[in-house]
This record gives C-alpha cells, structure tokens and sequence, in this order.
C-alpha cells in the first residue's frame, strides 16, 4: 500500500531524509477531507498538520480536498517513519484512505494526528508546509490558500 503525504512530507528532500528506500509514485487529492491543525501541546510552534474527513454541516460548501504525493514506502523506512511520527507515544495514528489520482483512485495510508483538532499554526510552519506543496508541485492556488491560512 501506498503512503500519502500531505504536510512537511510533500518536500521530495524531506522524504528522501525520512525514507531514502522509498520511491514517489505520483500525486492526487484526498477528496472530501480538508487539511487541519490539532494537537497543540505536541508541536514546538502550536498545533500541527494533519486531515480530518469532511463532516456533513460541510456538505454545503466546496468539497474540501488535500493535495498529497503518494510513496511506495519500504518496511525498514515505514518502521522508521513510524517512529519518527510518535506512533509508539500514540501522538499519530495510521488511517486508510482513497487518493483520487489521474490514473484512478489508488489505496493508501496517512498518518493523522491523535489528538482534539483547535489552534492557529505559526506562519513559520505554515510557511513550510508551503514550500513543501509547491516542491511537490501542488497547483498555485492550492500553495496560496496555504499561505492565506490564519496563523499566529
């Protein structure tokens, strides 16, 4: 199974840091999930990335979706991975998801944040993420909504 990426991990030299073993095999949108910060008490600036399934009170606004590359991740780098995202401390989980690519939807996994969603990111970090988007060539406007977030 494929693991998508949709936060520091879109930046192709970040994932060749974290999983050197591990090829990208394209990029899609997690359609009906939108991008979220939770977990405040976990990052050193505020809350952190991660998605959360669109609920159905948003049913009457654009269909959200996260712009994601997709990974065909090693054993040897997913246990890696899995520690560096706090698996162990249970700071993230695994959750399978549908990636709408434009071969087709394709399985994978992404790792969400386990904790209650809330809080401003800092500009420093939604400036990285940013750049991470737009290093793994998500569209323009996709980077400029990121860029237009509320920060603090």
């Amino acid at each position: 199974m494929l693991y998508a990426a949709y936060a520091s991990s879109l930046d192709p030299d970040t994932m060749r840091r974290r999983a050197p073993h591990s090829p990208l095999r394209g990029t899609g949108w997690l359609t009906g999930w939108r991008l979220a910060f939770a977990g405040e008490e976990l990052g050193w600036d505020g809350p952190i990335a991660t998605v959360v399934e669109a609920s159905p009170h948003e049913a009457d606004l654009p269909e959200p979706s996260v712009f994601v590359a997709l990974y065909e991740v090693s054993d040897a780098d997913e246990n890696a991975m899995d520690e560096w995202e706090g698996l162990d401390l249970r700071t993230f989980r695994k959750h399978r998801v549908r990636v709408e690519t434009m071969d087709g939807q394709r399985a994978a996994w992404v790792y969400v944040v386990d904790a209650y969603e809330g809080g401003l990111p800092s500009a420093r970090y939604l400036g990285m993420l940013a750049d991470a988007a737009e290093a793994a060539g998500a569209p323009a406007d996709y980077v400029a909504d990121l860029r237009r977030r509320p920060c603090h």
